[in-house]
């Protein structure tokens, strides 16, 4: 079972997250966290270090998280703004740093 990221999350980045999860699964994008589907371990550590409760496990996703499950995915596979190839697995985010960018999904739904 792996984790995801969801809506909430959007504007928020508290990354109480970050600390918490042993893997180093938990990337930073420009307006939200996105957890790699292949690097989480399922641990479910990051779960209650979120403050927003953006964090769910991936099959039980309703709704708006749902929408986030298949967005986690695409952060990694597809190509983001502003970069010439996709993440794939980077293989930890603190040597990747900051991405900044977003998927469509996310960088389009402006909140506030």
């Amino acid at each position: 079972m792996t984790y995801v990221i969801a809506g909430p999350c959007i504007d928020v980045l508290d990354k109480s997250c970050l600390e918490e999860c042993p893997v180093d699964c938990i990337y930073e994008g420009d307006r939200k966290m996105y957890i790699h589907p292949d690097e989480c371990v399922d641990c479910g550590a990051c779960e209650p270090a979120c403050p927003v409760e953006a964090i769910v496990e991936a099959p039980v996703a309703a709704g708006d998280a749902l929408l986030h499950v298949a967005d986690n995915a695409r952060f990694f596979s597809e190509i983001l703004p502003d970069r010439d190839t996709p993440l794939g697995a980077p293989g930890g985010a603190s040597g990747l740093g900051r991405v900044g960018a977003d998927t469509p999904l996310v960088a389009g739904d402006r909140v506030g």
